[in-house]
C-alpha cells in the first residue's frame, strides 16, 4: 500500500488515467450532441420521451433499420456502462465495509453488489418506469449533486491532517474552487429554469 510519501508513481498513472478517460467521455459526449442536432433537431424532432420514440425518429436517417441502429447502439452503450457503473458502486460499498483487500472468492460483498445493481436496473421496466425517463433524471439528479460532492473534494484535499504530504497545491485549489462555482452555478440555472417551466 502506497504511503504519502512513496505515492509519486501511483498519482501519475491516476493523473494520465483520469485526463485519458475525460478526454473520451467528452469527445464522445459531443459527438452524441452534434449528431443530434444534425439528425433529430434537424428533421424537427425535439421531443423524444420514450424509447420507441427515440428508435422512431431514427427513422428519416436509418430507414427501415432504424430499430436495428437504435438497439445496435442501446446494446453497445449497456455493454461499456452497466459494468462500469455496477463496478464503481461495488468498489464504493466494498471499500465502506472495509473489504477491498478481499481475495475474489470471498467477496461476497463485491460481487453481490455488482449483481443486486445490474439487476436492479434491468427489472426497472418491470415495474412500469421509461429507461430514457430515468437516464434523464438520473443525469439530472448527478448533475445536481455534483456541486456538494466537488465541495466535499475540495475540503479534504485542501486539509493538511487528511491529506498530508499530498495536499492540493494553491494553483489547484484556485482551479479546484473555481470549477466548484461553475458547477453549482449551471445547477442552479437549470433548477431555475426548471422551476419557470423552461426544461
Amino acid at each position: 500500500m502506497p504511503t504519502p510519501t512513496t505515492a509519486g508513481p501511483e498519482l501519475k498513472h491516476i493523473r494520465i488515467d483520469t485526463l485519458t478517460g475525460m478526454a473520451f467521455s467528452t469527445l464522445t459526449s459531443l459527438a452524441i450532441v452534434y449528431a443530434t442536432a444534425a439528425t433529430l433537431n434537424a428533421n424537427g424532432v425535439q421531443d423524444i420521451e420514450t424509447s420507441s420514440q427515440a428508435a422512431e425518429a431514427l427513422r428519416p436517417i436509418a430507414g427501415q433499420f432504424a430499430f436495428a441502429m437504435f438497439a445496435a447502439g442501446i446494446i453497445g452503450t449497456g455493454m461499456l456502462a452497466v459494468p462500469v457503473l455496477a463496478g464503481s458502486a461495488a468498489y464504493a460499498v466494498s471499500e465502506m465495509a472495509g473489504s477491498l483487500d478481499a481475495k475474489p472468492l470471498s467477496a461476497r460483498l463485491f460481487f453481490g453488489t455488482i449483481a443486486a445493481t445490474t439487476l436492479a436496473g434491468a427489472s426497472l421496466s418491470g415495474f412500469g418506469i421509461d429507461p430514457a425517463r430515468a437516464l434523464y433524471w438520473a443525469a439530472v439528479v448527478n448533475g445536481v449533486l455534483a456541486g456538494p460532492l466537488i465541495v466535499v473534494m475540495m475540503l479534504i484535499v485542501s486539509n493538511q491532517r487528511a491529506m498530508g504530504r499530498l495536499t492540493a497545491p494553491r494553483r489547484q485549489l484556485i482551479i479546484g474552487w473555481a470549477a466548484t462555482i461553475v458547477m453549482i452555478a449551471a445547477s442552479a440555472l437549470f433548477l431555475g429554469f426548471a422551476a419557470a417551466g423552461k426544461v
